[in-house]
C-alpha cells in the first residue's frame, strides 16, 4: 500500500524505552518505520526522556532557577535516550543521525534543517534531542517545531491510550472517541495528550496531528497510510 504521508515526525515518549519486555519492543517499531522508509517516506523522530527524568510537573512551585536546572536535566535525559534508540535501531539495520538542540561535541551534533533534511532524504531515521533546547518548553513543543522547521506533512505522538476522548474514559464509561477534532476544539478541552504550545504551533501551520496508541501492532504504517488509527486534530 502506497504511503499517504512522504514525510513524518513521530513524537516517542521516554517511556516507550523504559521496559523493553512490555507491550510492544523498539526493535518492532523500528520495523515498521523500515518498512515506510521503505515505500518512500522520510522519517524523524523527537523522542522525550520521562523514563530517565520527567523535568518539571505542570502546577509544581519552584524558583526559576530550579526550573531551568530541572528542564536541563530532561533535556539531557532525551540525549541518552536518543543514543539508545540509535543503538538499537542500528541492530535491526535502520540508519540514524542524532541532531540535538544542544550539541556535545564527540556525541551528538547541533541541530541543522540542512542536515536533517538530507540524511532523511537518503533514507535514514534523523532521532531529535534535547528538546527545543529551552527551559519552559516540553518535547511534545519540540515535536511540532522540529514537523514545522522541516516541512512534515502530518506529526505522529506515539502514546498508550488509543486516542482523544471527550471524558476521561478511566473515569467514566460514557466518555466518547473523538475520531476527528479540530484545533480549537482540542484547545478548549484542554486535552492532555498535548501541552498547548504544540497544538497552537500545529493550528498556525495548518499541520495535522494524529494521537495513537503505540503498543497495537502496525500502527504505525497504518497511520502513515492515511488509515483510521487513533484520533486526528486539525482544521476540519
Amino acid at each position: 500500500m502506497e504511503s499517504r504521508y512522504k514525510k513524518v515526525i513521530l513524537k516517542l515518549s521516554g517511556e516507550s524505552l523504559a521496559n523493553r519486555d512490555d507491550a510492544r519492543s523498539i526493535e518492532s517499531i523500528g520495523q515498521e518505520i523500515d518498512t515506510v522508509i521503505r515505500q518512500g517516506t522520510q522519517m524523524g523522530i523527537v523522542i522525550g526522556g520521562g523514563n530517565i527524568f520527567r523535568g518539571h510537573s505542570h502546577g509544581e512551585k519552584s524558583s526559576s532557577e530550579t526550573r531551568i536546572k530541572d528542564d536541563q536535566i530532561g533535556m539531557l535525559a532525551t540525549i541518552i535516550n536518543g543514543l539508545a534508540l540509535s543503538k538499537i535501531f542500528a541492530q535491526i539495520g535502520l540508519k540514524t543521525l542524532i541532531q540535538s538542540a544542544i550539541g556535545i561535541d564527540g556525541m551528538v551534533d547541533r541541530f541543522s534543517v540542512e542536515n536533517s533534511t538530507k540524511f532523511m532524504e537518503s533514507g535514514g531515521v534523523v532521532i531529535f534531542c534535547a528538546g527545543t533546547g529551552n527551559p519552559y518548553f516540553s518535547t511534545d513543543t519540540a515535536a511540532a517545531l522540529r514537523a514545522c522547521e522541516l516541512g512534515a506533512d502530518v506529526l505522529l505522538k506515539a502514546t498508550t491510550v488509543d486516542g482523544i476522548y471527550d471524558k476521561n474514559p478511566k473515569m467514566d464509561k460514557n466518555a466518547k472517541k473523538l475520531e476527528k477534532i479540530d484545533y480549537i476544539e482540542a484547545l478548549s478541552l484542554g486535552i492532555a495528550v498535548m501541552d498547548f504550545p504544540a497544538f497552537a504551533l500545529c493550528k498556525e501551520n495548518d499541520l495535522n496531528i494524529i494521537i495513537f496508541n503505540m503498543n497495537i501492532d502496525g500502527n504505525i504504517i497504518k497511520a502513515i497510510h492515511g488509515e483510521q488509527v487513533g484520533s486526528i486534530v486539525g482544521k476540519f
